[in-house]
Order: C-alpha cells, then structure tokens, then sequence
C-alpha cells in the first residue's frame, strides 16, 4: 500500500464526511448465547441470530450507499493469518489464559495451529467448546482424550475452552482513531478483552496499518472507545465510569499531547451503570456545533479540562457544566442540545436505554440511528438533521447502537 492511501487514514471529528469505516457482521458468536450465560457475556437477551446479521446488512448497506468503504473486523483478520508472525501471535496469546492450564494451554495451542487461516479466525471470534476441541492427534494419525489435564477432565461437553466474542460487532469499543494514530484500547470487562488481542493484531499485522502510529495498547489502563468523542479537531471528550479509568484518562492525555494532535481533553464522569456504559450512550455529535443527549444530562454532565502542563504534566481545571466546558473548548458561543425523547422522564429513559443517543454522523447533519427511537429521529428531523433509520430490536440486546458498531478509520 502506498503512503499516500496510509495517509489518508485520519479522524479528528465525530462528523466530518465519513469515508471509511471498520464493522463486524455477527455471526457464530451470537448463536453461544443463552439464558444462562448471556449475563456474563454482557447481553440483555438471547437475540434472533438471523434477524441480527440482517440488521447489520441493512446498516452496512446504508453506509455504502452514501459512499463509505466498508472493511469487516473478520476479513482483516483472515488475511492477517496468513502472515506466521500473526498466527503465532494470536495462537500464543489465546493458549496463555492462565485458566486452561499448562497442559490443556499446550494442547490447544496444538490444536490451533493446525487450523487454516479461515477456521482460526472462525474460532477466535466464534469461541469453542470442549466437545468441539475433542481429542488430541498422536504422531498425526491416532487419537486419544485428552486426559492429561484437569482443567479438561472437569469441564462440561457444552464449556468453553475459548469464550465466544459476542460483543466483537461493537467495534467502536476496541480501537478509536485520533488524528492519524490509532489507539488499541483496553477494555474494562473480562468478556471483552480478547477483542483487543484480535483488533491489536490486525493494527500491527495487517498491510493497511503496519505504518500507522499507535498510540494506546491492552496493556495500559483501561480505556474504551465508546468513552472518547473527537467533538472537533483538537478536542476529545474521554466519559469516565464503569469502563474508562481516571487513569486511562490522564494516559491518553499525556500521549495526544505529545503528539500534538490535541490541545484539549475533557474528562466526563459519568454514572456507573448499565445504561450509561459509555460516554456514546449519553451524548453523541450530530453536526459541528449541534448534540444529540439524554435529556437529564444536560444539566449534570460535568466535565474536568485538561491541557499540557509544564515538563510533560497536566493541567487539570473544573469541574464546570460538560456542554458549557465543550462549547469553550470548540470555540462556539454554545452546543445545541437536541433531547433524547420529549422532556418527560419515562420517553426519555426508554429512548437512552434503546440507544437514542448513539448516532452515528455520516457528515455535518446527517446520522444514522435506530428506527425504534421515534421521538428522538423526529425531533433530530424537526431541528435540520436528515436521518437514516435503521432496524436493530435484535442487535440493541447488547446494548449498542450504530456508533458503537463502527469503527471510522477515514473522516474528511
């Protein structure tokens, strides 16, 4: 790839012209899902697996025909391992989990590495099960249990030896772009976080990224991308709660500084709870100076601003009113704020609890959302900003909506 196309690989706003973007079609993954394990994967229901991926399509369809190149999480993979160096990687890393053991980890690292390129993939993303594992090859033509390992001996047939990544379609979460960097993040839950290892591969391996700069990794405190808003070039608005650390914060503060690609970082706290996971799941750009947020954090949302100290430190002042601080940091008089549902408090929780908040800008006053968010896309329609609805009462159980299934990789 020339260095041109690697150049053209750049996010500085929430609402410059989308012209390039990451997504992941569920597949596999989702049909783990039941009534008992569903908690612990971080879904509110078991969904209709086909009804799901025909949602997706109808949102990936939607971007490609207002002219945005659609790449697939599961396609970058494949083709990452074909490359030794990223098979051998990922395989380790996978077969490390101190939970399976040294012995069940050797033999699954065994197993992993005989797989074609597509079926590993299939695998990482998919998850597998101890009857699905099966035996262990001797010498590559007899077979026996694999008896050698407790771990093994203990589990049921219907156990994971590799968790499924239901939540791998919420591919905002596991990198974010600023400016010409991408930050590999690290996620908080420990249903997520092999999402990271997959997503770090693919930023390091993969032909399309292996000269972009990185700026975050797994290891580092955890920071989501659902969390940080690029509200204009120069300006990141990180939510810290249930998922984004103070820590990770003032991390990703001191590395853009550095860089020189942002002046200004806005701490948001935010209510650690289900409902307002992410920072996304609050507020969302819809044009420059226009937001789409719940309608009770307008006067709650508070914000810390933070700016290059001396000697590589941090200045840190507030807290002031987040639309006001985010309205100074951008350089407007003041943000509109158009309401998720009317005023009255029970519209309003049942449109944020359906992702009413979480847009997704395909330019300046134009957003993709959720079609079951009816009062929110009228008033959004009633204040200039042209909607695109989408269907998603199967993909909205995992508590996500059209911007926390994208990754913008390329905005004007």
């Amino acid at each position: 790839m020339s260095s041109s196309e690697h150049s053209s690989y750049r996010v500085d706003s929430e609402t410059g012209r989308l012209r390039r973007v990451i997504l992941h079609r569920p597949g596999g993954e989702l049909r783990r899902l039941t009534p008992r394990n569903n908690g612990a994967l971080l879904f509110d229901g078991v969904p209709w697996v086909e009804r799901a991926q025909a949602e997706h399509d109808r949102f990936a369809r939607t971007l490609l025909d207002h002219g945005v190149e659609v790449l697939y999480i599961g396609a970058l993979l494949t083709e990452c391992l074909y490359l030794p160096e990223a098979r051998e990687e990922v395989v380790a890393s996978v077969a490390a989990d101190r939970n399976l053991g040294e012995t069940l980890g050797r033999e699954l690292r065994a197993y992993l590495s005989d797989l074609d390129p597509e079926r590993l993939a299939a695998v990482l993303i998919e998850g597998l099960t101890k009857d699905e594992f099966g035996t262990v090859p001797i010498y590559g033509s007899q077979a026996s249990p694999r008896g050698g390992s407790l771990r093994h001996r203990l589990m049921r047939g219907t156990d994971f030896v590799i968790d499924p990544l239901p939540n791998m379609m919420f591919t905002r979460d596991s990198a974010v772009w600023i400016g010409d960097a991408v930050a590999v993040t690290s996620l908080a839950m420990p249903a997520r976080r092999r999402e990271t290892t997959l997503t770090g591969v693919i930023y390091r391996h993969h032909q399309r990224f292996t000269d972009i700069p990185k700026i975050y990794d797994p290891s580092l405190e955890h920071l989501e991308g659902g969390d940080v808003l690029a509200l204009a070039p120069g300006v990141l608005a990180v939510g810290v709660g249930e998922r984004t650390t103070p820590a990770g914060v003032e991390r990703l503060a001191r590395r853009v500084f550095e860089r020189g690609t942002i002046r200004t970082v806005l701490a948001v706290p935010i209510a650690q709870r289900r409902a307002t996971m992410h920072l996304d799941t609050v507020c969302t750009m819809v044009d420059a100076d226009r937001m789409v947020m719940y309608a009770p954090a307008e006067r709650r949302l508070e914000a810390y601003t933070i700016t290059p100290g001396d000697s590589g430190g941090l200045d840190i002042g507030g807290p002031r009113l987040f639309i006001d601080a985010a309205a100074e940091a951008i350089g407007v008089e003041r943000l509109e704020i158009i309401h998720t549902g009317e005023r009255d408090v029970v519209t309003a929780e049942r449109e944020q609890w359906d992702d009413g908040n979480n847009t997704l800008a395909l330019a300046p006053g134009m957003a993709v959302a959720y079609e079951r968010n009816t009062v929110t896309n009228a008033r959004l329609e009633r204040a200039g900003i042209k909607t695109m609805t989408i269907p998603g009462s199967e993909l909205g159980s995992g508590r996500g909506g059209p911007r926390c299934m994208s990754c913008p990789i390329t905005r004007d």
